[in-house]
């Protein structure tokens, strides 16, 4: 055998398992799934998703708003940005509640969830004062604030039940009554039917419908028994039927699923037919922005409720694709939060919020696609409304909170430094001199006076 230099044989290596590290390593697909493994797994995944997920949802809903409501506010001799720059001084007012909902502690909140519900449900009961709540589009749920400002209540209603709802649940899971079905549903149930009965006097079938998912959403986090939740699930199940079947409205509107043309006698379908028109008519990047055709009138509401069709118009399928995407990534870091937290309150109350987003983005979109009827909600932080948007950006802070308020984002966050105008360690506490800022200049100065050219 021959030797090496140092007189030693040489070291056999084994062939086999370089080869093998070396193909896993090379596997681009094995690679990437790793990389985004991890990524999902980092402690701050959560809370960059909703911080980035609402922010673009939010600036594309402004940009679809202006798009989409030009052609309105021109047919009611108003400005072409009329529209926008409402929903742009809501959407500042948003960011300000937004601001303050991410940075308040969990305290705070739960302190709030008792005012918040009284304010909710005296200004629902001042909608049906005569003189006060006014009707739009058939619906008696509305206060005009002066001028061409209104506020919807029950929007704030969606708010006050989830953080009433979680402060309850949680308070009472923490003295062990969860257990007794009586203290599961009262008085949880009693006062969601309050809230629901305020609606209804108004016409709001919609609404409704979104406060009867977060009552089911938080009975379930609750961890209610099977058999107590299809009793609740069959008494809503019976009291929407008989709402529906006691209305030619709401009747008209079950008879339009599935519709994709006109036909006699079916002029409630017009808008759900046109919103599939813009729909259709957007392949799969869309005409462009400002280029729809349905909006010159066709297409009712296309600024409010439809917009997500004028958004498949303009954006194609891509747009579409892009906005269920960032709704999905929304709806999955609101369930992680829920998931992964050990304190009730922002358990029950991130769950809330969450089946709230999800289960009115599905409501919506799902309308504009035909396979469910049309209810009448906004997409949540997309579509045009202030009384929406309001309170849905500020349940966005709250989901940002409750993401920060994890401890190993908490300990993740502690650990950030800023890249730039960082100083040592080691600073005038030690004695020493703190060092010069611009190393490069210093260096010089040294070379200089040791004589080095």
């Amino acid at each position: 055998m021959p030797s090496s230099r140092t007189g030693r044989p040489p070291v056999q290596r084994a062939s086999g398992r370089p080869a093998v590290a070396r193909t896993s390593r090379d596997n681009p697909v094995q690679r990437f799934c790793t990389r985004a493994r991890k990524a999902w797994d980092r402690p701050l995944t959560a809370y960059y998703l909703i911080l980035g997920g609402s922010v673009l949802i939010i600036v594309l809903g402004l940009v679809m708003v202006y798009s989409a409501s030009q052609i309105t506010a021109l047919q009611m001799s108003l400005p072409g940005s009329y529209f926008f720059r409402k929903q742009l001084l809501a959407a500042v007012m948003g960011g300000v509640l937004l601001f303050a909902a991410s940075r308040m502690p969990v305290k705070l909140h739960r302190a709030l969830a008792y005012p918040i519900l009284a304010g909710a449900v005296f200004l629902m009961a001042l909608v049906q004062v005569p003189g006060i709540g006014m009707a739009v589009n058939g619906n008696q749920n509305w206060i005009s604030l002066g001028g061409s400002f209104q506020v919807q209540p029950s929007e704030f209603g969606k708010l006050a039940l989830v953080l009433w709802g979680a402060d309850l649940i949680a308070r009472k899971q923490e003295r062990k009554l969860l257990t007794q079905w009586k203290h599961m549903l009262v008085p949880l149930v009693p006062v969601a039917f309050l809230l629901l009965g305020l609606i209804m006097l108004g016409g709001d079938m919609g609404t409704a419908i979104i406060l009867t998912a977060i009552l089911f959403g938080l009975l379930w986090l609750a961890g209610a028994p099977t058999r107590l939740f299809a009793v609740v699930l069959q008494i809503a199940a019976l009291i929407g039927f008989v709402l529906i079947k006691t209305s030619p409205n709401r009747m008209a509107r079950l008879s339009c699923i599935g519709v994709t043309e006109p036909k006699a006698g079916a002029a409630d379908c017009w808008q759900a037919v046109h919103g599939i028109y813009a729909l259709a008519s957007g392949g799969l990047f869309g005409s462009g922005l400002g280029a729809s055709v349905e909006k010159w009138g066709q297409l009712p509401e296309a600024h409010t409720d439809f917009i997500f069709a004028v958004t498949g118009e303009e954006l194609g399928l891509a747009g579409t694709l892009s906005v269920l995407a960032l709704f999905a990534a929304l709806g999955y870091a609101g369930i992680r939060v829920a998931g992964r937290t050990e304190d009730p309150f922002v358990r029950y109350a991130a769950g809330g919020v969450t089946t709230w987003i999800t289960a009115q983005a599905v409501i919506n979109i799902g309308a504009v696609l035909g396979l469910l009827p049309i209810a009448g909600v906004p997409l949540p932080l997309f579509s045009y409304g202030g009384s929406a948007l309001l309170p849905a950006m500020f349940a966005t802070g709250l989901l940002i909170a409750f993401a920060r308020d994890e401890p190993a984002a908490r300990a993740a966050l502690a650990m950030r430094q800023p890249r730039f105008g960082r100083k040592r360690a080691g600073g005038t506490g030690s004695g020493r001199k703190p060092r010069r800022w611009n190393t490069m200049r210093r260096r010089a100065s040294v070379a200089r006076s040791s004589g080095e050219r």
